[in-house]
This record gives structure tokens, C-alpha cells and sequence, in this order.
């Protein structure tokens, strides 16, 4: 099998020889060159011939954005990583990088040594080169330190075929899986969402603190449904969407006074996230009695393939992310392959699925405008 190219592009001397070496050490990956600025990676780009670009944010002569707005306009399909640091600043020009039509992104270590720099690449960025350009998929996307994994659960393949969807079912929230490509993803499915949505649409996207944050606040400014990063326990109120935060794992609970609340909850990673989709999508199965609709985007790994195989044994409704418009279709194929899935849809048609089946069995007045909205 041919080995992947990878083009390395970062002002740092330091951080080019880290990933240039992580890259040569790889059987399956080759070094395609590498560029101390956007100006000479554009440069190189012809003759280096590039399967996927690793590219910093911050950079001299031509910074990360401009830089990677080139780069899609002389190869729209070209993976790009980007690496940011982890600071507001470095956040939200990241944001805006992945907003442009960068396929995912990897924080820069806070490390000191090189044995955990080196680590880090292994274990952070190699994964994402192979995923991005479409090989091991099935990688997990680690945003938390190394834990002891939770015992294996049975293979999801090897259980019974998910039953017909009910017509009937009533949908009390909508729970939704992301990961990379997410950003994204969520830009063009939580603004289509209406203002008086008569359900709580609660989120995890896989994402470091103080990222999770600012994606939150990017999607209340361009959308009618407010987002908000869940810091506190709180009720989960119709027309809200929640998002998990960085670190934490979110789910939910019913109170004492019978409502809906969410919570955090810091237990190991799951499926090496945290936070992780399954928690939530299990807590919401017994909070909700099942009336749930579960959607899994664009991602790698498996989360939320457990999480929706209780969902439909609960009663509920299950959408997937088709391929053709994920970055990454390792956590919707897992739902598509493992027939749980009741319909698997292109990212620009999600948002007005949601809303219909949000409003089936409610006054069709109501739902002609949502659906509407959603348009």
C-alpha cells in the first residue's frame, strides 16, 4: 500500500523536527517536505504532493488562515490538520481555521521533555494524519490524559438487528454525537434548528475546555437555538441546546421535582474521550423513557455506537452522517454497519430531519413551521 505524504508546516524549528521525525519513523507514512511558513508551503505544494498538511495557526509572512484559504483553493480536498496553542487566542483562530475547511485540529502540548512531546505526536497526531487521509478510521480521539480503560463491552456487531423504527415514538430530546469535522458539522445543523424547538438538544463534541466554550458561543451567535457549555448542573429546557464541556463527561438525571437536569460527571474516559457521547446517550435513555433521538456525525472511533444501541432498544430513533459528507466515518459507519441507524443523511439535510421528527405527533401547526424553519 502506498504510504501516506504528509507536507509539515510551522515556524518552530523545534516542533517541524518532532513531527518530521514522528512521520519518518512511520512504515506507512513518508515525509512529503516540510515549510517554515504558508508562503513556502504554497511554494511547495506542487512538487511536494501532499496526501494530508499538518499546519500551524499562528505563523510569519502567511499565517495559518490564509495560508490554509490557498491551500483549498488550489486543492479543495486536501486534508489539513491544524495545530494550535492552548490559549482563547489560539482557540478562536482555530475555530475560524476549521469554520474555513480545516478537517480537525490538535491542541500543542503544554510538555517539557521530549519523551512526552514524541509521546504526544504518537498518541494525538499520527491517528488524525491516517484518519484524515482515509485509513484507520477506527482510532480513537484522545482529549484526556492516559486512564485504565473500562472492561471491553460485547462486540457491537454481534448484536440482534435493530428493530423497526416506531412511527409513534415520541422524541422528548434530542442527544447528538461528534467529533472530528465537527465544528463544522454543528455550524450546519444547530443554526438550521428553530427558535421554539418544544425539546433540550444536548451535544458532545469531542474538544479539549476552553475550545468547547468558544464553539459554544460561535453557534449562539449564528443561530436561533442558544448553546451553552454546561459548567453546573442545570435543568435541561425545550428550546436550548447544552454542550458537554471539555474534561467532563455530561449527562442527565431526573430530579427530585421529576425534571430533566444535567450534571457532570468525571469518570474514566470512555471509548479514550472524555467527554464521551455513550454516557450520555445511556443516561438519557433512562431519564427520557426512551423517547429519544439520537444523531452520530462526522468522526473517528466508535463513541456513541453502545449509546445508540440502547437508545433503540429503548424505543427511540437513530440518524447517522452519511459518508460522502463526513471528514471521518468512523463513529456514524459503526451506527450504519451495526443496522441501527433509521436514516443516514448528508450533513445538510440533519437539521430539517431533527425538527420533523421533533414535532411529529405535535400540532401540525407547530410543525409546519418548524420543519419551515429548518429549511
Amino acid at each position: 500500500m502506498r504510504r501516506i505524504r504528509v507536507l509539515v508546516v510551522d515556524d518552530s524549528a523545534v516542533i517541524r523536527r518532532l513531527l518530521s521525525d514522528a512521520v519518518t519513523a512511520q512504515p506507512d507514512l513518508e515525509l512529503a517536505g516540510t515549510a517554515p511558513n504558508g508562503q513556502a508551503a504554497l511554494e511547495r505544494l506542487a512538487q511536494a504532493a501532499p496526501d494530508v498538511v499538518t499546519l500551524d495557526v499562528e505563523m510569519p509572512v502567511l499565517d495559518g488562515i490564509a495560508t490554509l484559504k490557498a491551500l483549498k483553493a488550489a486543492r479543495s480536498r486536501l486534508p489539513v490538520l491544524m495545530l494550535s496553542s492552548h490559549t482563547e487566542r489560539g482557540a478562536l483562530a482555530t475555530l475560524d481555521a476549521l469554520a474555513a475547511g480545516a478537517s480537525d485540529f490538535v491542541p500543542k502540548p503544554a510538555t517539557t521533555g521530549p519523551a512526552e512531546a514524541r509521546a504526544f505526536v504518537e498518541r494525538e497526531v499520527l491517528p488524525r494524519l491516517r484518519a484524515l487521509a482515509g485509513r484507520a478510521e477506527e482510532g480513537p480521539v484522545r482529549f484526556v490524559p492516559a486512564q485504565p480503560r473500562p472492561a471491553a463491552a460485547p462486540a457491537p456487531a454481534a448484536a440482534a438487528p435493530a428493530a423497526p423504527p416506531r412511527a409513534t415514538t415520541r422524541v422528548d430530546a434530542v442527544v447528538l454525537a461528534v467529533s472530528t469535522g465537527g465544528p463544522q458539522a454543528l455550524e450546519q445543523v444547530v443554526p438550521r434548528l428553530p427558535r421554539g424547538l418544544p425539546v433540550p438538544v444536548l451535544i458532545v463534541q469531542h474538544m479539549p475546555p476552553l475550545f468547547t466554550r468558544l464553539l459554544a458561543e460561535r453557534l449562539t451567535s449564528i443561530g436561533a437555538v442558544p448553546v451553552e457549555e454546561v459548567t453546573s448542573p442545570r435543568p435541561a429546557l425545550p428550546g436550548r441546546a447544552y454542550l458537554a464541556p471539555g474534561g467532563h463527561h455530561l449527562v442527565v438525571e431526573r430530579g427530585d421535582d421529576g425534571q430533566p437536569w444535567l450534571r457532570l460527571d468525571d469518570g474514566p474516559a470512555e471509548n479514550s474521550c472524555r467527554p464521551a457521547a455513550d454516557p450520555l446517550f445511556r443516561s438519557a435513555v433512562k431519564a427520557f423513557e426512551g423517547r429519544l433521538l439520537a444523531v452520530v456525525m462526522t468522526g473517528m472511533g466508535q463513541d456513541g455506537l453502545l449509546g445508540a444501541t440502547q437508545v433503540r432498544a429503548a424505543g427511540g430513533a437513530v440518524l447517522a452522517q452519511d459518508q460522502a459528507s463526513s471528514v471521518v466515518w468512523g463513529m456514524p459507519g459503526a451506527v450504519v454497519k451495526a443496522g441501527l441507524a433509521d436514516a443516514v443523511l448528508p450533513v445538510a439535510g440533519l437539521a430539517a430531519e431533527i425538527v420533523e421528527r421533533v414535532f411529529r405527533g405535535r400540532p401540525m401547526a407547530a410543525a409546519r413551521a418548524g420543519a419551515g424553519a429548518a429549511r
